[in-house]
């Protein structure tokens, strides 16, 4: 049942996507704010609760009970924490769909970024008002728990907030990944027919289409912690090389004029926070699925090669990119769209 809704809101998230970016930004706007919103409660209620007597503080004092120094278990901990903070990283896919973007980009995160970290910590400290970490660590959804607890009658307002929430992340990922693909395919690093935009609507129709495709597929597993310890650990491996190409890049073309420059030493942070994050769990936890992710960039690199840098062209492609071309209305961007 749960993977029939997920897939039914995958859909429709296609629906809009393809139907208008407008449309797609009111939905995002719309679970923000119902985030937003949420998360205040939250932080409001767990004040009530302390004002009125009626908070367990004693549970502030086993926060951090039992925290293990391992530096791989740590470095898992941190995929599970990291992840909900990953937002920052879908702003820089839709860079050409913002205005000024020099300005506006570098202000996005700076709000962002804080505000987000601030709301979370005292999101964690009103639940440990209410719970205890044992019945947090045992929740399926902390919020849920919350709510039964301290909202009485109104209880039902949390999980249409996560729902609203949930609904807005895969939205903005669904916005974010189908440009992706958009931009790599006009860069000739993924088929011709993902640079493509629908011929009446100006969105990116096959990237959606492919989006959603790899969205559905990982709906299967349905193990969430395994898929966000696993997808973490690709999206910094991935991070690290951008982070080093960067720092290599400063050195080679630093006399070359720059549209977004950080200082330096942000950049040679985090890379090293990618390298920790990507080596101490394999150093002091290895599993198999790490050996999983490394072959599956390998066949990446296989299929580049392959496809792209030697060039090679198969009939049956470019024929499957005609039939496609027509079945989604759609014609390669010109300049402005």
């Amino acid at each position: 049942m749960v993977k029939t809704v997920a897939s039914s809101c995958i859909l429709l998230l296609l629906l809009i996507n393809f139907w208008s970016s407008r449309m797609s930004t009111v939905v995002m706007n719309v679970c923000t704010a119902a985030k937003v919103f949420s998360l205040l409660v939250i932080v409001v209620g767990g004040a009530v609760v302390l004002a009125q007597g009626r908070s367990r503080t004693e549970f502030l004092l086993l926060a951090f009970h039992n925290t293990t120094q391992q530096a791989g278990r740590i470095g898992m901990a941190f995929y599970q924490g990291l992840w909900s903070f990953d937002g920052w990283n879908n702003i820089n896919m839709v860079v050409e769909e913002l205005m000024n973007p020099k300005q506006n980009l570098v202000w996005a995160v700076m709000i962002a970024i804080p505000l987000v970290t601030i709301l979370y910590v005292l999101v964690n400290i009103s639940y440990l008002l209410v719970m205890s970490p044992s019945e947090i660590l045992s929740s399926d959804a902390m919020a849920v728990s919350w709510g039964n607890q301290v909202l009485g009658s109104w209880a039902w307002l949390v999980p249409l907030a996560v729902a609203l929430s949930t609904f807005g992340t895969v939205n903005g990922a669904f916005f974010s990944g189908s440009r992706l693909c958009y931009a790599a395919a006009r860069e000739g690093h993924m088929p011709q027919l993902m640079s493509m935009i629908h011929v009446n609507r100006l969105t990116p129709a096959p990237a959606l289409v492919f989006t959603t495709a790899a969205a559905l597929v990982l709906v299967i597993p349905g193990n969430f912690s395994t898929f966000v310890n696993l997808l973490s650990f690709l999206s910094w491996l991935t991070s690290g090389t951008t982070f080093g190409c960067l720092l290599y890049l400063r050195i080679k073309t630093k006399n070359l004029p720059h549209t977004y420059k950080v200082p330096t030493f942000i950049p040679a942070v985090m890379f090293l926070v990618s390298l920790y994050l990507v080596l101490a769990p394999i150093i002091d936890h290895p599993q198999m699925e790490s050996l999983y992710i490394f072959f599956f960039l390998l066949s990446g690199f296989l299929v580049y090669f392959l496809l792209f840098h030697f060039q090679c062209q198969f009939k049956c492609m470019q024929a499957a990119t005609r039939h496609l071309q027509l079945l989604l209305e759609v014609a390669p961007s010109t300049k402005g769209h």
